[in-house]
């Protein structure tokens, strides 16, 4: 990468994606996507020198921690909210996080239920051994994401800011005046200034002298 700044959070983010979708988790995966995008966003502004770029960026970390925020209330199952609801699949699938069945340590164990009536060819699956709740991971994960959302946030204000006081020298100096004004004026000027010599001067006069006959 060319820029320091946005690389390892768009890393970040893949790593995100990729166990969301393999969890069907729909939200996230679109609050994902969305925020990759952005992510690109800043960091072509930052490559291209575009400070509203990085602004976009800027903002949209706000959205990001908020909604990280959301996902942590989630799996802890703050004020109402439970894990085992289907909010982050749209109700479309009764799917949980990928890390549900594949944490680390965990054992994942099928028990067929065909002696019960109506569950035939149907089996339970059980998940034990886990050295660690799936939630915390993503509670971790989701924290991550935050911490890198601010320093991502105070690093484009601080681009943002080398930008702008770049921008305020340049037009100081005339940069972006193609035609500063005194070029304009200065040989207007300097005729004046000429002609105002040759009417005062001896040799002007002379000069008109001859002219006049």
């Amino acid at each position: 990468c060319n820029s320091p700044f946005p690389c390892p959070f768009q890393l970040a983010a893949l790593e995100r994606q990729v166990f969301d979708f393999l969890g069907y988790q729909w939200a996230p995966i679109l609050a994902n996507f969305l925020h990759i995008i952005i992510v690109i966003l800043g960091l072509f502004g930052t490559i291209q020198y575009r400070p509203r770029y990085i602004v976009v960026y800027a903002i949209w970390t706000a959205i990001w921690v908020t909604w990280n925020i959301f996902i942590i209330c989630f799996y802890l199952e703050v004020g109402g909210l439970s894990k085992d609801s289907e909010l982050l699949t749209f109700n479309i699938s009764r799917h949980q996080s990928w890390w549900s069945e594949n944490g680390p340590g965990c054992v994942r164990k099928e028990a067929s239920m065909s002696g019960i009536k109506g569950l035939d060819n149907h089996s339970y699956i059980s998940v034990i051994g886990c050295a660690l709740e799936y939630r915390y991971i993503e509670v971790m994960h989701s924290s991550f994401q935050i911490l890198i959302a601010l320093v991502g946030f105070v690093y484009a204000c601080y681009v943002v800011s080398v930008f702008t006081e770049e921008e305020d020298s340049f037009d100081f100096i005339g940069g972006f005046d193609p035609f500063p004004l005194y070029h304009v004026n200065e040989k207007p000027t300097n005729l004046l200034f000429k002609q105002t010599y040759l009417l005062i001067s001896p040799t002007g006069f002379s000069s008109m002298e001859g002219m006049n006959k």
